[in-house]
């Protein structure tokens, strides 16, 4: 069943950006889309509209919001660019590139629950 996300659902592109202390350019590329377009975004020029870049985009706000309840700000940021092995020496941030965000949701949730490492 495919889930239909709507703007409306206040997924702020640069509120997620900044609450993952990643660039532009870092947002554009996980998010499959221009850095240009981010800017768009970011200005209240343009809205995400696509469906897959929507979906992409609400999988960041959950990691964000999930995240920012464990760590804080510089926590997130540390423990999305540190190698982990439970990412098998990898960081979070290149898994997200490959799309993997629910390996990312699921280590965030055990560290939330004390089952982390």
């Amino acid at each position: 069943m495919t889930t239909t996300i709507n703007y409306d659902q206040r997924l702020n592109p640069l509120d997620i950006r900044q609450g993952l202390a990643i660039s532009q350019e870092r947002m554009s590329t996980l998010l499959k889309v221009s850095t240009k377009t981010v800017t768009r975004w970011e200005k209240g020029e343009r809205r995400p509209s696509d469906q897959d870049t929507l979906s992409r985009l609400a999988k960041l706000k959950e990691i964000k919001e999930l995240g920012l309840m464990i760590y804080t700000p510089e926590g997130l940021k540390e423990f999305l660019n540190t190698p982990l092995p439970v990412f098998n020496g990898r960081c979070a941030l290149e898994l997200l590139q490959l799309g993997e965000y629910e390996t990312i949701i699921s280590a965030l949730a055990a560290d939330f629950e004390g089952t982390g490492f």
